[in-house]
């Protein structure tokens, strides 16, 4: 009996192709990927180039940066990678649920914590100030299971994806989820909160920080 011929679409076989590539260090990590030039490569459209991106974005091969090339991710730091996506579905949807329910003294109170991160204070106190501000956005939420994931999930990070980024960008971030949580946008509050830890993952991946860096 003859084995039924198994389909693969362009999609599968643009993955296929890239994923070996990436694997046989045909491209290197840091290495840039346009849709257009691996189109180009492949002989078809940019639509499966980008689907092949967005499959192996979540296998941890690449970084996709909205606008601009995708990023061969070291294989070191693909488990990083996978926790930081982890990480950035869990906290996003706690912002987007805390957007329904928080109330202008909850913004009040994250906006004095946020104000008490600043470029003096000791790395550990940095580290303390930056948990209070985000578990003060999901204990809002008031959802037990949710709340349990993340801790979960910074426990097994301890100290956290280490990133090299200014307090003062990290501040800056902050405040622009409180701005959509205040308006109670839960959709931007929750883009912007995924952006905010996705970004933090992608400048560890550019440059191993000192150990001064702290998670944010």
């Amino acid at each position: 009996m003859s084995r039924p011929v198994q389909y693969k679409s362009k999609t599968d076989l643009v993955a296929e192709a890239l994923r070996g590539m990436i694997e046989a260090g045909e491209c290197e990590p840091g290495m840039s990927l346009r849709q257009r030039e691996v189109a180009d490569m492949f002989g078809v459209s940019a639509t499966p180039v980008r689907e092949a991106f967005r499959r192996l974005e979540g296998e941890g091969f690449l970084a996709i940066e909205p606008h601009r090339a995708s990023v061969v991710i070291r294989s070191a730091d693909a488990r990083l990678y996978e926790n930081a996506l982890v990480r950035a579905a869990l906290e996003s949807l706690g912002a987007e649920l805390a957007a329904e329910k928080i109330t202008a003294r909850q913004v009040d109170d994250l906006r004095t914590i946020n104000a008490r991160m600043d470029v003096g204070r000791p790395h550990q106190e940095l580290l303390d100030i930056n948990r209070e501000f985000h578990f003060g956005i999901y204990e809002i939420t008031e959802s037990p299971v949710l709340l349990a994931q993340i801790n979960l999930l910074w426990r097994m990070l301890g100290s956290g994806p280490h990133v090299q980024r200014d307090v003062s960008e990290s501040i800056s971030q902050h405040e622009g989820i409180l701005d959509a949580l205040a308006d109670g946008n839960a959709e931007l509050a929750a883009q912007r909160t995924r952006s905010h830890i996705l970004e933090a993952h992608k400048a560890l991946v550019a440059v191993r920080p000192p150990d001064s860096s702290i998670r944010r």
